[in-house]
């Protein structure tokens, strides 16, 4: 099944972002990110909102792993399991993950890992995320603020 140029996958997100997003979970007493695999939803979108959606998300330290497909036309933000339940973005969609639990670690549990969906390439690796997914809550006004961003520009050409 194909969902805007990602085939519907799970993902076991055994890596995670900065230093900084362990020392917080482990203070919350949650799992650091890059510890234990964990389920993941995907969220796609087409790539020009997406791209300024990862800029105003790296600007605030919020953004998770974020794959491009192939022919960079869409993005695809990890988000955290059940995110598919309430999404209802206009202009995007948040697929349930078909339950195949790729891990994002490297074979060796170091190297960055290949993306988990077949001709897709990492935007935002793991390693170089600041958490193992995207906050949905943080995701839907980044993309809200992209949607406004892009129909300015738009206006004033």
């Amino acid at each position: 099944m194909q969902e805007e140029g990602f085939s519907v996958w799970e993902t076991g997100v055994s890596r995670g972002g900065k230093e900084s997003a362990g020392r917080a979970a482990a203070r919350e007493g949650r799992t650091a990110p890059g510890t234990v695999p964990r389920p993941c939803d995907l969220v796609t979108v087409p790539a020009r909102q997406g791209l300024e959606a990862v800029d105003i998300l790296r600007l605030r330290d919020g953004v998770g792993p974020v794959l491009h497909d192939g022919a960079c036309d869409t993005l695809g933000f990890l988000v955290p399991p059940g995110t598919a339940d309430g999404w209802d973005v206009p202009g995007s969609a948040c697929t349930r993950t078909s339950g195949r639990g790729i891990s994002l670690a490297g074979p060796d549990g170091g190297a960055v890992p290949e993306p988990p969906v077949q001709g897709t390439g990492w935007l935002v690796p793991p390693e170089g995320a600041y958490a193992d997914a995207t906050d949905p809550v943080v995701l839907r006004a980044a993309l809200g603020e992209a949607a406004r961003t892009i129909e300015a520009v738009d206006r004033c050409q």
